[in-house]
């Protein structure tokens, strides 16, 4: 996903704006930005303020770190999980009398 060349803050200081009563397109025109971006960043960060914006962006990374976190751990469960069934399938072979 390609990452936009506009801060939260600028972001959120340019729908402010168009709050204000300045006419969107004047204001897409000055910033170099498309009325469709303007209305998806009004849907995306509308209401928002920019510390709250900085949070969400913060929650969202730790909520990654710690999906990789489970992931990781879940593979180390599995893999024990079979090498633990694995020696006790090899007791049970040499637990078995020879002559029967």
């Amino acid at each position: 996903m390609r990452t936009s060349k506009f801060t939260e803050t600028q972001i959120v200081a340019t729908l402010k704006q168009a709050d204000a009563g300045v006419p969107v397109k004047d204001i897409c025109r000055q910033i170099g930005i498309s009325t469709a971006t303007h209305y998806q960043w009004k849907s995306k960060y509308g209401g928002l303020e920019a510390s709250e914006l900085r949070r969400i962006k913060e929650l969202e990374s730790e909520n990654a770190k710690l999906k990789r976190m489970y992931t990781e751990l879940a593979l180390d469960n599995a893999a024990m999980k079979d090498l633990i069934a694995k020696k006790l399938l090899g007791r049970r072979a040499s637990a078995r009398p020879c002559g029967t």
